[in-house]
């Protein structure tokens, strides 16, 4: 469990990668291997040139190999990865370059569209070439011709990944193993967003060309209950619907439908691609204004801009006959049209708390 959040403000600590632990373990295994150096802690350099120092928790010989630890700190970023053990076995080949393999806890991916081929370990790009960069300046430093198979752990790593979108991309039998910069950035989000991209690749790539993008499990379970649709086409974008709108720039899919509770999509209405509370708020006014264009009276817009929240102003439109849900939905669609390309349909629905459609715009089949 994390310290308890200090009462004080801070500035928010960076961590390491998945990727990064990787790369150091996997260094300090080759290293005991081929130059009998056993380390409590391994520097290595990141992709921009940042040279970081890694605590080890252990690093020892086996029988074939040698294989190193160390503790995945995120820094103050909510990963599901904070505090787990990652570990990599390396074992000596006679044949030049390095293999990779996906030990216990480290996935293995099972479905076309994603940046690495079905039956590869969910070992990313970046991290991979980090690996490959420090082994091969090892072996030159010691006059090592050889190979290396590169092997990654991740102790607990099956049930932390059903916490991720790993299970719905594809990719089975634990996490990936991720990282560009080699730093994780506190609440950055870049992982979520690259999660939303990677589902719409997997997606279309496998043929699903309707895809609903849903804020959370409600807006799933009313995607599900409308359409039929199978997991692999249930996009769970969260908060970032704008990482949704422009991956459809480049990967357009047919048909896209957005569901959402009110609140969320009343904010996309107003033009935000970020719905968290962080970046966005609830526009009383404003939804007030769209309530007087389709009927609403000068009393109940002046209820609705003094209501406590979106659902308290949807409730009173309801009583009143006034389908605040759909004008609200017809704005964010024209939002939503304006960023995704011509070819790609798109309707909108919104929710109640219990998952209860309240408002709908665009073409619904």
């Amino acid at each position: 469990m994390r310290d308890e959040t200090a009462e004080q403000p801070a500035p928010l600590r960076s961590g390491l990668t998945t990727g990064s632990c990787a790369t150091a373990t996997s260094l300090a295994a080759a290293r005991l291997l081929l130059g009998g150096e056993c380390a409590d802690a391994v520097n290595i350099v990141l992709p921009k040139g940042k040279q970081v120092q890694m605590r080890l928790e252990f690093c020892r010989l086996l029988d074939d190999g040698a294989e190193a630890g160390t503790i995945k700190d995120a820094g103050d970023d909510p990963d599901v990865t904070h505090g787990a053990l990652l570990f990599s076995q390396v074992r000596l080949n006679a044949e030049p370059g390095i293999r990779f393999s996906a030990g216990r806890g480290v996935g293995t991916v099972t479905r076309p569209g994603l940046v690495l081929a079905v039956g590869e370990p969910a070992i990313n790009p970046v991290p991979r070439k980090m690996i490959t960069d420090h082994l091969t300046l090892l072996a030159e430093e010691l006059g090592y011709r050889g190979g290396f198979e590169v092997t990654v752990n991740v102790e607990g790593g099956e049930a932390l990944a059903l916490k991720t979108m790993n299970p719905r991309l594809g990719i089975l039998g634990g996490l990936s193993i991720l990282g560009t910069s080699g730093i994780v950035r506190p609440f950055s989000c870049a992982a979520y967003i690259a999660s939303i991209h990677q589902g719409i690749d997997v997606a279309k790539t496998n043929g699903y060309l309707h895809i609903a993008a849903c804020t959370g499990n409600a807006s799933e379970d009313t995607m599900r209950r409308v359409y039929d649709l199978p997991e692999i086409a249930l996009i769970e974008m969260g908060d970032f619907v704008g990482a949704v709108l422009k991956h459809l720039r480049k990967v357009p899919v047919d048909k896209l439908s957005l569901c959402g509770g009110f609140g969320k999509i009343s904010k996309l209405a107003a033009g935000h691609m970020d719905l968290h509370s962080r970046h966005s708020s609830i526009d009383l006014p404003q939804l007030a204004e769209w309530a007087a264009t389709v009927g609403a009276d000068q009393a109940l817009q002046q209820a609705i801009r003094e209501a406590n929240t979106s659902q308290q102003a949807l409730a009173m439109a309801n009583a009143a006959g006034i389908a605040l849900g759909d004008a609200v939905c017809r704005h964010a669609l024209a939002f939503a049209r304006s960023v995704v390309p011509a070819q790609v349909q798109v309707e909108v629905f919104a929710i109640d708390r219990q998952g209860g459609i309240v408002g709908h715009a665009g073409v619904f089949q």
